[in-house]
């Protein structure tokens, strides 16, 4: 609500403060704003002026304008504690709201009797903790290090092939596959059953092969999953891929049921959702889960965790094996 009252100015500048105010009363925003600088322009030094006027543009979302007006009237009368809680305002509505919940307990020290003040500090103290809560489930989405957390995978291409540019276009590859699979989850909530192959610059005929094969029929049953690996060690051979990488959400598995077992083969991350990434080479062979949960209504992967291949593969080996 638009004050009413404030320092003598002139007359006029008052009566444009009172036109200003039913304008303000009546819903006219904007034309409130108009009178209110026509007032200022007469006595600029008013607090209640560039109150009133803060108030204004507030209701017209002008919110750097209102933020100006409200540090204007603390200038000029700081223990007012309207001045204050405009600011407050104008902070609560950028969602500023640490800054806002300072500028309302400002207010509040002038008046402790505001029962309003007090409500908007209980509820904007809430408000902060879930935005501090939402801010860290956004930087944990966007701070998963891939690469890093495979550094083992790294160290293990080292010396396989004998060659440092091939071990190296391997490690990224696994890592491009990981983070495009966890991108996708933390967009759509879920991905597709494939099969990323790391094709032969040279010998590749790309016309006939792809770098990606779907498969998400492969785990329906005993036959469909042995019918689609055989499939994809013919594919791997004839297309002269170097590697491949299996990306397969928990969810679609039906066969085999990878995360059961007895014992110390007991699938240890509980029912949590996510999904496999299998790393396939001539040389090498590496599983892990990306497990998901969701946070403040965001879905939200954790790291890649490592498992043992012998126990928990998704499908058979792909390649022929070689030292």
């Amino acid at each position: 609500m638009a004050e009413g009252g404030g320092d003598a100015g002139g007359a006029a500048a008052a009566a444009l403060k009172d036109q200003g105010n039913e304008q303000f009363k009546s819903g006219n925003y904007l034309k409130a704003a108009a009178l209110y600088t026509q007032a200022i322009k007469l006595d600029p030094d008013n607090p209640t002026l560039y109150s009133n006027r803060a108030a204004a543009f507030l209701h017209l979302v002008k919110l750097n304008k209102a933020l100006a007006d409200a540090e204007t009237t603390i200038k000029l009368k700081p223990q007012w504690e309207k001045g204050h809680f405009r600011k407050g305002c104008v902070l609560e509505l950028m969602e500023h709201y640490e800054e806002a919940i300072s500028s309302f307990q400002i207010a509040l020290q002038h008046n402790p009797q505001n029962t309003e003040v007090s409500r908007k500090i209980k509820r904007l103290t809430q408000l902060a903790r879930e935005k501090r809560r939402a801010l860290d489930v956004e930087n944990m989405r966007s701070n998963i290090d891939v690469a890093k957390n495979l550094e083992s995978l790294k160290t293990e291409l080292a010396g396989k092939y004998g060659d440092a540019e091939l071990e190296q276009t391997i490690f990224s590859f696994v890592v491009n596959v990981i983070e495009s699979a966890i991108k996708v989850w933390h967009d759509t909530g879920k991905v597709d059953a494939r099969v990323n192959f790391l094709l032969d610059d040279q010998n590749t005929d790309t016309e006939k092969y792809a770098p990606v094969v779907n498969i998400d029929k492969a785990f329906e049953s005993p036959h469909t999953h042995s019918s689609c690996f055989t499939f994809l060690r013919q594919y791997s051979e004839d297309s002269f891929s170097k590697a491949a990488c299996m990306v397969a959400p928990k969810s679609i598995i039906s066969y085999p049921q990878v995360w059961k077992g007895s014992g110390s083969r007991k699938w240890k991350l509980d029912q949590s959702d996510g999904f496999f990434v299998q790393f396939e080479s001539p040389t090498l062979r590496k599983i892990w889960f990306v497990p998901s949960t969701t946070e403040k209504g965001r879905t939200l992967c954790r790291s890649p965790e490592l498992l043992d291949i012998s126990i928990h593969e998704v499908l058979p080996r792909i390649f022929k094996e070689t030292a």
